[in-house]
Protein backbone atom coordinates (compact mmCIF):
# COMPACT_ATOMS: atom_id res chain seq x y z
CA UNK A 1 0.00 0.00 0.00
CA UNK A 2 1.63 3.23 -0.39
CA UNK A 3 2.78 5.39 1.93
CA UNK A 4 0.55 8.58 1.82
CA UNK A 5 2.62 10.98 4.39
CA UNK A 6 5.59 10.39 2.04
CA UNK A 7 3.33 11.53 -1.14
CA UNK A 8 1.77 14.53 0.22
CA UNK A 9 5.60 15.91 1.70
CA UNK A 10 6.67 14.89 -1.96
CA UNK A 11 3.91 16.95 -3.56
CA UNK A 12 3.60 20.05 -1.03
CA UNK A 13 7.33 20.53 -0.70
CA UNK A 14 8.22 23.78 -1.83
CA UNK A 15 11.42 22.98 -3.28
CA UNK A 16 10.25 20.62 -5.32
CA UNK A 17 7.67 22.03 -6.50
CA UNK A 18 10.22 24.71 -7.47
CA UNK A 19 12.86 22.73 -9.09
CA UNK A 20 11.65 18.67 -9.72
CA UNK A 21 11.37 20.22 -13.48
CA UNK A 22 15.41 21.19 -13.17
CA UNK A 23 16.44 18.46 -10.86
CA UNK A 24 19.44 15.86 -11.55
CA UNK A 25 19.18 12.56 -12.81
CA UNK A 26 16.28 10.43 -10.92
CA UNK A 27 17.36 7.08 -8.84
CA UNK A 28 17.46 4.43 -10.48
CA UNK A 29 16.12 1.71 -7.68
CA UNK A 30 12.76 0.80 -8.19
CA UNK A 31 9.57 0.62 -5.04
CA UNK A 32 6.55 -1.10 -4.97
CA UNK A 33 5.14 2.48 -3.52
CA UNK A 34 5.66 4.54 -6.49
CA UNK A 35 2.78 5.07 -9.03
CA UNK A 36 2.02 3.48 -12.44
CA UNK A 37 1.57 6.17 -14.93
CA UNK A 38 -1.34 6.04 -17.81
CA UNK A 39 -1.75 8.78 -20.24
CA UNK A 40 -4.32 9.36 -22.27
CA UNK A 41 -4.61 11.53 -25.01
CA UNK A 42 -6.99 12.28 -27.09
CA UNK A 43 -7.15 14.18 -30.70
CA UNK A 44 -8.96 17.15 -31.67
CA UNK A 45 -11.73 16.40 -28.60
CA UNK A 46 -13.68 20.09 -27.96
CA UNK A 47 -13.67 21.31 -24.45
CA UNK A 48 -17.16 20.32 -24.38
CA UNK A 49 -17.67 16.92 -25.38
CA UNK A 50 -17.10 14.98 -22.84
CA UNK A 51 -20.19 14.51 -20.43
CA UNK A 52 -18.33 15.53 -17.60
CA UNK A 53 -17.32 18.88 -19.12
CA UNK A 54 -20.90 19.43 -19.90
CA UNK A 55 -21.66 17.69 -23.29
CA UNK A 56 -23.93 15.33 -24.47
CA UNK A 57 -22.13 12.60 -25.58
CA UNK A 58 -22.85 9.57 -23.17
CA UNK A 59 -19.23 8.72 -21.70
CA UNK A 60 -19.79 7.44 -18.66
CA UNK A 61 -16.18 5.69 -18.07
CA UNK A 62 -14.23 9.32 -18.74
CA UNK A 63 -16.93 10.82 -16.34
CA UNK A 64 -16.23 7.77 -13.57
CA UNK A 65 -12.52 8.26 -13.79
CA UNK A 66 -13.23 12.67 -13.70
CA UNK A 67 -15.28 11.71 -10.43
CA UNK A 68 -12.92 10.12 -8.28
CA UNK A 69 -10.40 12.81 -9.55
CA UNK A 70 -10.21 16.38 -10.87
CA UNK A 71 -11.27 18.31 -13.94
CA UNK A 72 -8.97 21.16 -15.04
CA UNK A 73 -10.67 23.96 -16.43
CA UNK A 74 -7.99 26.22 -17.36
CA UNK A 75 -5.66 24.11 -19.12
CA UNK A 76 -4.29 25.19 -22.47
CA UNK A 77 -2.65 23.55 -25.14
CA UNK A 78 -0.32 24.55 -28.62
CA UNK A 79 -3.37 24.13 -30.98
CA UNK A 80 -2.12 21.11 -33.02
CA UNK A 81 -1.18 17.97 -32.76
CA UNK A 82 2.28 17.55 -32.65
CA UNK A 83 3.61 20.66 -30.89
CA UNK A 84 1.42 19.19 -27.97
CA UNK A 85 2.33 16.14 -27.93
CA UNK A 86 5.99 16.99 -28.41
CA UNK A 87 5.35 19.52 -25.38
CA UNK A 88 3.69 17.01 -23.09
CA UNK A 89 6.92 14.42 -23.24
CA UNK A 90 9.21 17.09 -23.00
CA UNK A 91 7.95 19.93 -20.93
CA UNK A 92 9.54 22.24 -23.22
CA UNK A 93 7.54 24.33 -25.46
CA UNK A 94 7.52 23.13 -29.11
CA UNK A 95 9.35 25.92 -30.53
CA UNK A 96 12.63 24.86 -28.16
CA UNK A 97 11.93 21.46 -29.53
CA UNK A 98 11.99 21.97 -32.89
CA UNK A 99 8.03 21.17 -33.46
CA UNK A 100 6.39 24.57 -34.92
CA UNK A 101 3.80 22.71 -36.50
CA UNK A 102 3.09 19.06 -37.59
CA UNK A 103 5.48 17.19 -39.57
CA UNK A 104 3.10 16.16 -42.24
CA UNK A 105 3.21 19.83 -43.71
CA UNK A 106 6.62 19.12 -45.50
CA UNK A 107 5.08 16.14 -47.72
CA UNK A 108 2.72 18.94 -49.08
CA UNK A 109 3.97 21.29 -52.51
CA UNK A 110 4.56 24.27 -50.64
CA UNK A 111 5.13 23.45 -47.07
CA UNK A 112 8.05 24.44 -46.39
CA UNK A 113 10.45 26.17 -45.67
CA UNK A 114 11.26 25.75 -42.28
CA UNK A 115 14.28 26.81 -40.21
CA UNK A 116 16.88 23.48 -40.76
CA UNK A 117 16.21 21.00 -37.91
CA UNK A 118 12.87 21.57 -37.77
CA UNK A 119 10.71 18.48 -36.86
CA UNK A 120 13.57 16.72 -35.32
CA UNK A 121 13.26 16.76 -31.53
CA UNK A 122 17.05 16.87 -30.54
CA UNK A 123 18.83 14.46 -27.89
CA UNK A 124 18.98 17.79 -25.59
CA UNK A 125 15.32 17.33 -24.81
CA UNK A 126 15.22 14.28 -22.97
CA UNK A 127 11.59 12.99 -22.46
CA UNK A 128 9.32 11.18 -19.83
CA UNK A 129 10.08 8.54 -21.11
CA UNK A 130 13.52 8.17 -21.08
CA UNK A 131 13.59 10.41 -17.64
CA UNK A 132 11.29 7.24 -16.31
CA UNK A 133 13.57 4.65 -17.51
CA UNK A 134 16.54 5.69 -15.80
CA UNK A 135 14.27 5.94 -12.14
CA UNK A 136 13.38 2.22 -13.27
CA UNK A 137 10.25 2.44 -15.43
CA UNK A 138 8.50 0.07 -17.78
CA UNK A 139 7.47 2.58 -20.99
CA UNK A 140 5.03 1.61 -23.48
CA UNK A 141 3.06 3.81 -25.89
CA UNK A 142 0.29 2.51 -27.90
CA UNK A 143 -1.58 4.46 -30.70
CA UNK A 144 -0.71 7.89 -32.30
CA UNK A 145 2.94 8.88 -32.07
CA UNK A 146 3.24 12.01 -34.56
CA UNK A 147 6.74 13.12 -33.49
CA UNK A 148 8.68 11.22 -36.84
CA UNK A 149 9.85 13.96 -39.05
CA UNK A 150 9.01 13.10 -42.62
CA UNK A 151 13.08 11.68 -43.38
CA UNK A 152 12.61 9.20 -41.13
CA UNK A 153 9.29 7.97 -41.77
CA UNK A 154 9.66 5.43 -43.95
CA UNK A 155 12.04 2.91 -41.89
CA UNK A 156 10.81 2.96 -37.83
CA UNK A 157 14.18 0.77 -36.91
CA UNK A 158 16.58 3.77 -38.97
CA UNK A 159 16.84 7.50 -36.91
CA UNK A 160 16.16 8.52 -33.93
CA UNK A 161 12.70 9.83 -33.87
CA UNK A 162 10.59 6.81 -33.23
CA UNK A 163 9.62 5.31 -29.61
CA UNK A 164 12.10 2.69 -29.39
CA UNK A 165 14.81 5.21 -29.72
CA UNK A 166 12.91 7.45 -27.14
CA UNK A 167 12.93 6.26 -24.11
CA UNK A 168 10.09 3.53 -24.85
CA UNK A 169 10.46 -0.59 -24.93
CA UNK A 170 7.28 -1.40 -26.57
CA UNK A 171 5.33 0.72 -29.61
CA UNK A 172 2.09 -0.38 -31.19
CA UNK A 173 0.33 2.09 -33.34
CA UNK A 174 0.45 4.56 -35.53
CA UNK A 175 3.36 7.02 -36.57
CA UNK A 176 1.22 10.04 -38.36
CA UNK A 177 -1.15 12.25 -37.59
CA UNK A 178 -4.15 9.69 -38.42
CA UNK A 179 -4.82 6.47 -39.71
CA UNK A 180 -7.92 4.35 -40.77
CA UNK A 181 -9.85 3.36 -38.01
CA UNK A 182 -10.99 -0.39 -40.03
CA UNK A 183 -7.56 -0.42 -42.14
CA UNK A 184 -4.74 1.32 -39.65
CA UNK A 185 -1.34 1.59 -40.78
CA UNK A 186 0.17 -0.16 -38.20
CA UNK A 187 3.31 -0.66 -36.51
CA UNK A 188 4.92 -2.78 -33.83
CA UNK A 189 8.17 -1.63 -32.29
CA UNK A 190 10.32 -1.09 -35.19
CA UNK A 191 8.72 -2.24 -38.11
CA UNK A 192 5.69 -1.55 -40.38
CA UNK A 193 2.94 -4.55 -39.66
CA UNK A 194 0.39 -5.51 -42.13
CA UNK A 195 -1.88 -8.25 -40.30
CA UNK A 196 -4.75 -10.33 -41.55
CA UNK A 197 -7.58 -7.91 -39.35
CA UNK A 198 -11.02 -9.24 -38.35
CA UNK A 199 -14.16 -8.42 -39.97
CA UNK A 200 -15.19 -6.57 -36.93
CA UNK A 201 -12.03 -4.61 -36.13
CA UNK A 202 -11.59 -0.81 -34.48
CA UNK A 203 -8.60 0.68 -34.15
CA UNK A 204 -9.43 1.95 -31.23
CA UNK A 205 -10.71 -1.68 -29.68
CA UNK A 206 -7.25 -3.49 -30.55
CA UNK A 207 -5.12 0.04 -28.80
CA UNK A 208 -6.90 -0.97 -25.49
CA UNK A 209 -7.06 -4.53 -25.66
CA UNK A 210 -2.78 -4.26 -26.69
CA UNK A 211 -2.67 -2.04 -23.41
CA UNK A 212 -4.51 -4.14 -21.23
CA UNK A 213 -2.28 -7.33 -22.13
CA UNK A 214 0.95 -5.22 -21.56
CA UNK A 215 -0.78 -4.26 -18.39
CA UNK A 216 -1.99 -7.94 -17.44
CA UNK A 217 1.29 -9.51 -18.60
CA UNK A 218 3.77 -6.93 -16.87
CA UNK A 219 1.64 -7.25 -13.43
CA UNK A 220 2.10 -11.48 -13.57
CA UNK A 221 6.07 -10.94 -14.70
CA UNK A 222 7.40 -7.84 -12.52
CA UNK A 223 4.72 -7.09 -10.07
CA UNK A 224 7.27 -4.72 -8.44
CA UNK A 225 8.30 -2.48 -11.06
CA UNK A 226 6.25 0.39 -12.49
CA UNK A 227 4.48 1.05 -15.72
CA UNK A 228 4.27 4.60 -17.76
CA UNK A 229 1.38 3.71 -20.60
CA UNK A 230 0.80 6.53 -23.36
CA UNK A 231 -2.42 5.53 -24.77
CA UNK A 232 -2.60 7.71 -28.04
CA UNK A 233 -6.04 7.05 -29.44
CA UNK A 234 -7.06 8.43 -32.96
CA UNK A 235 -10.66 9.40 -31.57
CA UNK A 236 -11.69 11.98 -32.11
CA UNK A 237 -9.84 12.97 -35.30
CA UNK A 238 -11.02 12.72 -38.47
CA UNK A 239 -11.53 10.15 -40.36
CA UNK A 240 -14.70 9.68 -38.17
CA UNK A 241 -15.51 5.91 -38.46
CA UNK A 242 -17.42 3.97 -35.98
CA UNK A 243 -20.46 1.14 -36.41
CA UNK A 244 -23.52 2.87 -37.43
CA UNK A 245 -25.44 1.51 -34.38
CA UNK A 246 -23.59 4.41 -32.24
CA UNK A 247 -24.24 6.78 -34.46
CA UNK A 248 -27.70 5.50 -34.49
CA UNK A 249 -28.05 5.91 -30.64
CA UNK A 250 -28.13 9.60 -31.16
CA UNK A 251 -31.31 10.12 -33.63
CA UNK A 252 -32.77 13.04 -32.58
CA UNK A 253 -30.43 14.71 -30.75
CA UNK A 254 -28.38 16.54 -33.60
CA UNK A 255 -31.73 17.60 -35.53
CA UNK A 256 -32.04 21.04 -33.27
CA UNK A 257 -28.38 21.93 -35.10
CA UNK A 258 -25.24 23.40 -33.76
CA UNK A 259 -26.47 26.27 -32.51
CA UNK A 260 -29.13 25.08 -29.92
CA UNK A 261 -26.75 22.66 -29.17
CA UNK A 262 -23.84 25.69 -28.30
CA UNK A 263 -26.53 26.85 -25.89
CA UNK A 264 -27.66 23.95 -24.25
CA UNK A 265 -23.76 22.44 -23.20
CA UNK A 266 -23.35 26.77 -22.16
CA UNK A 267 -25.89 26.67 -19.41
CA UNK A 268 -25.39 22.62 -18.85
CA UNK A 269 -21.43 24.38 -18.16
CA UNK A 270 -22.85 26.86 -15.93
CA UNK A 271 -24.80 24.11 -13.81
CA UNK A 272 -22.00 21.63 -13.46
CA UNK A 273 -19.37 24.37 -12.28
CA UNK A 274 -17.15 23.58 -15.32
CA UNK A 275 -17.27 27.19 -16.16
CA UNK A 276 -18.13 30.82 -14.00
CA UNK A 277 -21.75 31.37 -13.75
CA UNK A 278 -21.09 34.95 -14.96
CA UNK A 279 -19.77 33.45 -18.27
CA UNK A 280 -20.78 35.26 -21.15
CA UNK A 281 -21.09 32.78 -24.43
CA UNK A 282 -19.51 34.24 -27.71
CA UNK A 283 -21.73 35.15 -31.14
CA UNK A 284 -20.84 32.25 -33.87
CA UNK A 285 -18.43 32.91 -35.89
CA UNK A 286 -19.24 35.16 -38.76
CA UNK A 287 -18.22 32.92 -41.36
CA UNK A 288 -20.22 30.09 -40.11
CA UNK A 289 -23.47 29.42 -41.46
CA UNK A 290 -26.80 29.39 -38.81
CA UNK A 291 -28.29 26.00 -38.74
CA UNK A 292 -31.60 27.84 -39.92
CA UNK A 293 -29.89 28.80 -43.44
CA UNK A 294 -29.53 24.93 -43.95
CA UNK A 295 -31.43 23.09 -47.09
CA UNK A 296 -33.42 20.20 -45.21
CA UNK A 297 -30.76 17.90 -47.21
CA UNK A 298 -28.02 19.61 -45.58
CA UNK A 299 -29.82 19.48 -41.95
CA UNK A 300 -30.10 15.52 -42.25
CA UNK A 301 -26.77 15.03 -43.29
CA UNK A 302 -24.91 17.55 -40.61
CA UNK A 303 -26.92 16.02 -37.79
CA UNK A 304 -25.90 12.58 -39.16
CA UNK A 305 -22.38 13.56 -39.06
CA UNK A 306 -22.37 14.76 -35.35
CA UNK A 307 -24.28 12.03 -34.80
CA UNK A 308 -21.44 9.79 -35.59
CA UNK A 309 -18.86 12.10 -34.30
CA UNK A 310 -20.69 11.28 -31.10
CA UNK A 311 -20.89 7.84 -31.10
CA UNK A 312 -16.88 7.62 -31.85
CA UNK A 313 -16.37 9.28 -28.82
CA UNK A 314 -18.67 6.69 -27.14
CA UNK A 315 -17.06 3.76 -28.60
CA UNK A 316 -13.76 5.19 -27.40
CA UNK A 317 -15.13 5.40 -23.52
CA UNK A 318 -16.42 2.10 -23.91
CA UNK A 319 -12.53 1.02 -24.50
CA UNK A 320 -11.37 3.28 -21.92
CA UNK A 321 -13.94 1.64 -19.62
CA UNK A 322 -12.14 -1.29 -20.63
CA UNK A 323 -8.51 -0.54 -19.81
CA UNK A 324 -10.13 0.99 -16.18
CA UNK A 325 -11.44 -2.35 -15.72
CA UNK A 326 -7.80 -4.27 -16.48
CA UNK A 327 -6.32 -1.37 -13.88
CA UNK A 328 -9.04 -2.45 -11.10
CA UNK A 329 -8.73 -6.41 -11.99
CA UNK A 330 -4.95 -6.13 -11.62
CA UNK A 331 -5.10 -4.53 -8.05
CA UNK A 332 -3.60 -1.59 -9.18
CA UNK A 333 -6.27 1.44 -10.02
CA UNK A 334 -5.20 2.76 -6.69
CA UNK A 335 -2.15 3.60 -7.26
CA UNK A 336 -2.65 4.32 -11.01
CA UNK A 337 -2.16 7.91 -11.78
CA UNK A 338 -4.21 8.02 -14.81
CA UNK A 339 -4.02 11.65 -17.00
CA UNK A 340 -6.72 12.32 -19.89
CA UNK A 341 -6.38 15.30 -21.86
CA UNK A 342 -7.22 16.47 -25.34
CA UNK A 343 -4.34 17.73 -27.71
CA UNK A 344 -6.03 20.67 -28.87
CA UNK A 345 -9.67 22.23 -29.71
CA UNK A 346 -12.73 20.37 -31.48
CA UNK A 347 -11.18 20.03 -35.48
CA UNK A 348 -12.19 22.98 -37.90
CA UNK A 349 -10.50 21.71 -41.27
CA UNK A 350 -13.59 20.53 -42.83
CA UNK A 351 -15.09 23.67 -43.45
CA UNK A 352 -18.90 24.86 -43.77
CA UNK A 353 -19.25 21.51 -46.09
CA UNK A 354 -17.68 18.98 -43.53
CA UNK A 355 -15.78 16.20 -45.46
CA UNK A 356 -18.38 13.34 -46.87
CA UNK A 357 -15.88 10.75 -48.30
CA UNK A 358 -12.56 12.03 -49.73
CA UNK A 359 -10.92 12.94 -45.95
CA UNK A 360 -9.06 16.66 -46.68
CA UNK A 361 -10.20 17.06 -49.71
CA UNK A 362 -13.22 19.92 -50.80
CA UNK A 363 -16.50 18.12 -50.80
CA UNK A 364 -18.20 18.36 -53.98
CA UNK A 365 -21.09 15.88 -53.59
CA UNK A 366 -24.44 17.94 -53.49
CA UNK A 367 -26.34 17.53 -50.50
CA UNK A 368 -29.05 15.30 -52.13
CA UNK A 369 -26.53 12.76 -52.83
CA UNK A 370 -24.59 12.75 -49.71
CA UNK A 371 -28.73 12.17 -48.03
CA UNK A 372 -29.22 9.43 -50.45
CA UNK A 373 -25.65 8.00 -49.65
CA UNK A 374 -26.48 8.54 -45.74
CA UNK A 375 -25.94 4.81 -44.82
CA UNK A 376 -22.15 4.86 -45.64
CA UNK A 377 -21.29 7.71 -43.57
CA UNK A 378 -18.55 6.07 -40.91
CA UNK A 379 -18.13 2.63 -42.29
CA UNK A 380 -15.42 0.86 -43.84
CA UNK A 381 -15.21 2.85 -47.05
CA UNK A 382 -16.18 6.03 -45.98
CA UNK A 383 -13.58 9.07 -44.50
CA UNK A 384 -15.37 11.93 -43.25
CA UNK A 385 -15.05 15.14 -41.12
CA UNK A 386 -17.91 17.07 -39.07
CA UNK A 387 -18.61 20.41 -40.65
CA UNK A 388 -16.80 23.35 -39.29
CA UNK A 389 -19.84 24.75 -37.14
CA UNK A 390 -20.19 21.63 -34.85
CA UNK A 391 -16.21 22.42 -33.87
CA UNK A 392 -17.66 26.05 -32.62
CA UNK A 393 -20.02 23.88 -30.81
CA UNK A 394 -17.38 21.72 -29.12
CA UNK A 395 -14.71 24.52 -28.00
CA UNK A 396 -18.09 25.79 -26.26
CA UNK A 397 -18.09 28.95 -24.58
CA UNK A 398 -14.68 30.01 -26.39
CA UNK A 399 -14.44 31.61 -29.74
CA UNK A 400 -12.17 29.33 -32.36
CA UNK A 401 -11.29 26.31 -32.42
CA UNK A 402 -8.32 23.76 -33.60
CA UNK A 403 -5.37 25.36 -35.18
CA UNK A 404 -6.52 29.15 -33.85
CA UNK A 405 -4.44 31.01 -30.52
CA UNK A 406 -8.01 32.00 -29.02
CA UNK A 407 -8.79 29.53 -26.11
CA UNK A 408 -11.33 27.49 -28.32
CA UNK A 409 -8.18 26.29 -30.16
CA UNK A 410 -5.75 26.16 -27.42
CA UNK A 411 -8.32 25.48 -24.17
CA UNK A 412 -9.09 21.57 -23.78
CA UNK A 413 -10.37 19.20 -21.23
CA UNK A 414 -7.79 17.53 -18.56
CA UNK A 415 -8.92 14.84 -16.10
CA UNK A 416 -6.40 13.96 -13.11
CA UNK A 417 -6.99 10.31 -11.09
CA UNK A 418 -5.14 9.26 -8.56
CA UNK A 419 -7.37 7.33 -5.98
CA UNK A 420 -4.53 6.95 -3.05
CA UNK A 421 -3.75 10.36 -3.21
CA UNK A 422 -6.65 12.69 -4.38
CA UNK A 423 -9.54 12.78 -1.32
CA UNK A 424 -12.03 15.29 -3.25
CA UNK A 425 -13.06 13.72 -6.61
CA UNK A 426 -15.10 14.84 -8.66
CA UNK A 427 -14.00 18.45 -7.67
CA UNK A 428 -12.88 20.87 -10.39
CA UNK A 429 -9.63 22.90 -10.61
CA UNK A 430 -8.84 26.15 -12.41
CA UNK A 431 -5.09 26.78 -11.84
CA UNK A 432 -3.90 27.87 -15.07
CA UNK A 433 -2.30 25.02 -16.27
CA UNK A 434 -0.14 24.53 -19.87
CA UNK A 435 0.27 20.90 -21.51
CA UNK A 436 4.11 21.80 -20.53
CA UNK A 437 3.20 21.36 -16.75
CA UNK A 438 1.80 17.92 -17.06
CA UNK A 439 5.69 15.66 -17.52
CA UNK A 440 6.59 17.59 -14.30
CA UNK A 441 3.98 16.69 -12.51
CA UNK A 442 4.12 12.85 -13.37
CA UNK A 443 8.02 13.09 -13.21
CA UNK A 444 7.75 14.90 -9.56
CA UNK A 445 5.08 11.81 -8.37
CA UNK A 446 7.24 8.74 -9.67
CA UNK A 447 10.19 10.30 -7.51
CA UNK A 448 11.65 11.30 -10.71
CA UNK A 449 12.75 14.64 -12.74
CA UNK A 450 14.47 15.38 -16.02
CA UNK A 451 18.23 15.27 -15.81
CA UNK A 452 20.50 18.24 -16.40
CA UNK A 453 22.95 16.54 -18.53
CA UNK A 454 22.75 13.33 -20.95
CA UNK A 455 25.73 11.64 -21.61
CA UNK A 456 27.55 15.15 -20.42
CA UNK A 457 25.37 16.63 -23.09
CA UNK A 458 23.76 19.59 -21.44
CA UNK A 459 19.53 19.55 -21.58
CA UNK A 460 17.59 22.50 -22.77
CA UNK A 461 15.73 24.03 -20.10
CA UNK A 462 12.80 22.91 -19.12
CA UNK A 463 9.29 25.25 -19.64
CA UNK A 464 6.79 23.54 -17.36
CA UNK A 465 6.35 23.51 -13.78
CA UNK A 466 4.47 20.88 -11.41
CA UNK A 467 1.17 21.34 -10.75
CA UNK A 468 1.21 18.68 -8.21
CA UNK A 469 0.25 20.44 -5.26
CA UNK A 470 -3.16 21.35 -6.60
CA UNK A 471 -3.67 17.42 -6.15
CA UNK A 472 -4.22 17.99 -2.74
CA UNK A 473 -4.83 21.59 -2.28
CA UNK A 474 -8.26 23.80 -4.63
CA UNK A 475 -5.95 26.94 -3.85
CA UNK A 476 -2.77 26.28 -4.80
CA UNK A 477 -1.10 28.81 -6.65
CA UNK A 478 -0.39 28.23 -10.48
CA UNK A 479 2.55 26.11 -11.33
CA UNK A 480 3.80 29.64 -13.66
CA UNK A 481 2.15 33.47 -14.27
CA UNK A 482 3.28 33.03 -18.02
CA UNK A 483 2.77 31.51 -20.75
CA UNK A 484 3.26 32.17 -24.52
CA UNK A 485 1.77 30.76 -27.80
CA UNK A 486 2.53 30.71 -31.33
CA UNK A 487 0.87 28.89 -34.75
CA UNK A 488 1.50 29.76 -38.43
CA UNK A 489 1.93 33.41 -36.90
CA UNK A 490 -1.02 34.00 -34.92
CA UNK A 491 0.03 34.57 -31.24
CA UNK A 492 -1.26 34.90 -27.79
CA UNK A 493 0.26 35.39 -24.24
CA UNK A 494 -1.02 35.05 -20.63
CA UNK A 495 0.25 36.66 -17.56
CA UNK A 496 -1.62 36.19 -14.66
CA UNK A 497 -5.23 37.31 -15.62
CA UNK A 498 -4.82 39.00 -18.53
CA UNK A 499 -4.53 37.45 -22.14
CA UNK A 500 -3.68 38.74 -25.35
CA UNK A 501 -4.30 37.60 -28.67
CA UNK A 502 -3.36 38.50 -32.69
CA UNK A 503 -4.72 36.52 -35.60
CA UNK A 504 -1.97 36.78 -38.31
CA UNK A 505 -3.03 37.42 -41.70
CA UNK A 506 -0.53 35.40 -43.84
CA UNK A 507 2.06 37.58 -45.69
CA UNK A 508 1.33 40.59 -43.56
CA UNK A 509 4.03 42.49 -41.24
CA UNK A 510 3.97 41.25 -38.35
CA UNK A 511 4.12 44.55 -36.87
CA UNK A 512 0.84 45.22 -38.19
CA UNK A 513 -1.32 42.09 -36.22
CA UNK A 514 -4.13 43.63 -34.50
CA UNK A 515 -3.58 42.58 -30.96
CA UNK A 516 -7.11 42.14 -28.47
CA UNK A 517 -6.72 41.96 -24.87
CA UNK A 518 -8.82 39.58 -22.23
CA UNK A 519 -9.35 39.90 -18.30
CA UNK A 520 -9.66 36.05 -17.99
CA UNK A 521 -10.53 36.41 -14.34
CA UNK A 522 -13.51 38.87 -15.45
CA UNK A 523 -14.11 37.39 -18.44
CA UNK A 524 -13.68 33.30 -18.77
CA UNK A 525 -14.62 32.99 -22.12
CA UNK A 526 -12.57 35.85 -24.25
CA UNK A 527 -15.78 37.00 -25.16
CA UNK A 528 -14.81 40.65 -24.08
CA UNK A 529 -11.76 42.65 -26.19
CA UNK A 530 -10.72 45.39 -23.53
CA UNK A 531 -7.70 46.50 -25.37
CA UNK A 532 -8.76 50.32 -25.78
CA UNK A 533 -9.50 50.01 -21.90
CA UNK A 534 -6.48 49.30 -20.83
CA UNK A 535 -3.36 49.92 -23.64
CA UNK A 536 -0.79 49.94 -21.23
CA UNK A 537 -1.40 46.28 -20.18
CA UNK A 538 -1.45 45.43 -23.72
CA UNK A 539 1.41 47.32 -24.61
CA UNK A 540 3.33 45.35 -21.86
CA UNK A 541 1.95 41.67 -22.79
CA UNK A 542 3.33 42.26 -26.59
CA UNK A 543 7.21 43.23 -25.05
CA UNK A 544 6.27 39.96 -22.71
CA UNK A 545 5.59 37.83 -25.86
CA UNK A 546 8.22 38.93 -27.50
CA UNK A 547 10.59 38.15 -24.40
CA UNK A 548 9.20 35.07 -24.05
CA UNK A 549 9.90 34.13 -27.69
CA UNK A 550 13.48 35.09 -27.61
CA UNK A 551 13.67 32.79 -24.26
CA UNK A 552 12.03 29.71 -25.86
CA UNK A 553 12.76 29.31 -29.46
CA UNK A 554 15.54 29.33 -31.25
CA UNK A 555 14.58 31.33 -34.54
CA UNK A 556 13.51 34.40 -35.46
CA UNK A 557 9.29 34.81 -36.43
CA UNK A 558 8.66 34.51 -39.69
CA UNK A 559 5.50 34.04 -42.53
CA UNK A 560 3.77 30.77 -42.30
CA UNK A 561 4.66 28.54 -45.53
CA UNK A 562 2.33 29.41 -49.06
CA UNK A 563 0.17 25.89 -48.51
CA UNK A 564 -0.28 26.48 -44.94
CA UNK A 565 -1.35 30.48 -45.79
CA UNK A 566 -3.88 28.91 -48.65
CA UNK A 567 -5.13 26.27 -45.95
CA UNK A 568 -5.92 28.75 -42.98
CA UNK A 569 -7.64 31.11 -45.58
CA UNK A 570 -9.66 28.14 -46.55
CA UNK A 571 -10.69 27.23 -42.95
CA UNK A 572 -11.58 30.67 -42.46
CA UNK A 573 -13.70 31.23 -45.34
CA UNK A 574 -15.17 27.85 -46.72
Amino acid sequence: MIHRRELLLSLLGTSALGTSAMAGPAPSRTTGSRPNIVAIVLDDLGFSDLGCFGGEIRTPNIDRLAGRGLRYNRFDTKAVCSPTRASLMTGRNAHTVRMPDVPDVLSVPGGGPYPEGAFHIPAEAQNMAQALKGAGYANWLVGKWHLVPMDQLDDPAKGDAWPLQRGFDRFYGFARGWTDQYRPALVEDSRYISPELPADYHLSADLVSRSADMIRDHRASRPEQPFFLYLGLGVAHSPIQVPARYADAYAGVYEKGWDAIRAERFERMKRMGVIPADTSLPPREASDRAWTDLSDDERVVFARHMALYAGFVQHADEQIGRLLEALEATGQAGNTIVVLLSDNGAASEAGQAGVFDGLYRPNTLPPSEQRARLAELGGPGNQSQYPRPWAFAGSTPFQRYKLWPHLGGVRAPLIVSWPAVIRDGGAIRSQNLDVVDVAPTLLQAAGAAFAETVGGRPQLPVAGRSFGASLTDPRAPDPRDTQYFELRGSRAIRSGRWRAVAMHPCGEPFEDDRWALYDLEADFSESRDVAERHPQVLARLKRLWAQEWSRHSPHPLTQPPPRICESLARYDSH
